[in-house]
């Protein structure tokens, strides 16, 4: 997007200013379809840094991660902070289990309020 979308900018400041991770959202970016729940940056980045530290091969990122984020920055959120998230391929959403992915609001071609997941039935 040349110009960020300032309604998304607006539901990312409230996922910011209310510490909650129970908004769901789907967005394309770069071609890819991700939805799950957004968290605020610092929930997304002490459960990334949690994940890493129990990793016997990657617990020396943790300490990236589990520096706090700068909430001292002025101006908007710049950056959408999923987790329980898939991206969706076909019929699947991979991984099934959900992961954490940051993306670019500057990045996002266009967005849907709630969750996607497929059925069978």
């Amino acid at each position: 997007m040349s110009k960020p979308d300032e309604l998304l900018i607006d539901v990312a400041t409230v996922v910011e200013s209310g510490q909650s991770n129970q908004m769901s959202l789907t967005v394309v970016t770069g071609g890819a379809v991700i939805t799950g729940r957004l968290a605020p940056e610092a929930v997304w980045r002490r459960r990334v840094s949690e994940v890493l530290s129990d990793s016997a091969s990657l617990g020396e990122f943790s300490a990236v991660f589990d520096t706090p984020a700068n909430e001292d920055k002025d101006g908007p959120p710049t950056h959408l902070h999923f987790h329980v998230a898939r991206i969706l391929q076909g019929t699947v959403g991979i991984p099934e289990t959900g992961g954490m992915y940051r993306v670019a609001i500057d990045d996002v071609s266009a967005w849907t309020m709630g969750d996607f997941s497929y059925s069978d039935h």
